[in-house]
């Protein structure tokens, strides 16, 4: 199974159904607050290239954000994308 990165806050909305949408997969996931945290925000930033939240990663993959993530589900292949 990969390892999904999800990095962002805990009270943005696009974050919650991002969240959401993997819990509702059954898949784990290393859930990075970047609320109060400057040196992973950075780290999310050298990574995606974006400051925007949520930034989702499976393995070195970058999905992008909430919306890319959901892109993936309405095509069929996020459950492809989290079996690999």
């Amino acid at each position: 199974m990969p390892k999904i990165t999800l990095y962002g806050t805990r009270f943005c909305p696009f974050c919650i159904r991002a969240r959401q949408l993997l819990e509702d997969k059954g898949v784990d996931f290393e859930d990075i607050s970047v609320d109060q945290d400057a040196e992973q925000r950075l780290i999310m930033r050298e990574r995606s290239g974006r400051t925007s939240v949520p930034q989702i990663f499976v393995d070195d993959h970058h999905v992008g954000g909430c919306d890319e993530l959901y892109a993936l589900e309405r095509n069929g292949e996020l459950d492809q994308l989290l079996k690999q």
